[in-house]
């Protein structure tokens, strides 16, 4: 049984930490999430930051643009459908009006 206060304790708290902090960093590196490095800075791996990123970056901005006006478009068409049928009608019985008037 291993003691508490024993090295092999510590070597294996050690261990697992050194374990956990490979398995944390090559997830990140996997997602492209920045990397730390040894002063606290920020790594940006070179794949994240060239000419095909910001392509990206500004395709999505164009497009998220586009979303946004189709949904304002969308807003008022929808408000023209709901009230299309009482206008209509209310055109239809002032149309009927003038022609019984004439």
């Amino acid at each position: 049984m291993m003691s508490w206060g024993g090295p092999g304790f510590v070597i294996a708290i050690i261990a697992l930490s050194m374990g956990a902090w490979v398995i944390t960093t090559w997830i990140r590196a996997k997602h492209g999430y920045p990397l730390e490095d040894e002063w606290g800075g920020k790594t940006v791996h070179p794949r994240h930051n060239n000419a095909d990123s910001q392509k990206l970056i500004a395709d999505n901005r164009a497009l998220s643009e586009r979303l946004e006006n189709a949904e304002d478009r969308l807003a008022v068409l929808e408000r023209i459908v709901t009230d299309q049928g009482y206008l209509t009608s209310r055109e239809i019985e002032a149309l009927r009006d003038k022609t019984e008037t004439k």
